[in-house]
């Protein structure tokens, strides 16, 4: 029945939509495309690369901290090396020696997973 992930969702603290632009358009390099002008009265902001990533405002905010995307990248510790350039953290993982991964988190704090 599914074919694909049309979208994942994030939240976000009100305002926050500077910070997700750094993040996800400029460390990330995804793109920021253009939400439809009556979702864009709610703020947030939407991004489209290999997966398209939505920011969505939450009043009460509170970070996802195990619930998380998983983004597979072609050279892992390049993309280790351009987060903590831009002052992100990463967390290596060596829980399972099938899988080269790290964890890092956003701007607001949501969990996000890197693997190779």
């Amino acid at each position: 029945m599914i074919l694909n992930i049309d979208h994942i969702q994030l939240a976000m603290p009100p305002g926050g939509e500077d910070a997700a632009r750094k993040f996800y358009r400029d460390v990330l390099g995804l793109e920021e495309i253009e939400k439809p002008p009556q979702l864009a009265l709610r703020g947030g902001c939407w991004f489209q690369g290999a997966v398209s990533v939505h920011l969505g405002v939450e009043v009460d905010f509170r970070p996802a901290l195990k619930a998380h995307p998983a983004f597979a990248v072609a050279d892992l510790a390049n993309c280790a090396r351009m987060l903590l350039a831009a002052g992100f953290t990463v967390r290596w993982d060596e829980s399972n020696p099938n899988v080269k991964r790290f964890f890092s988190a956003d701007p607001f704090g949501n969990r996000i997973e890197f693997l190779e």
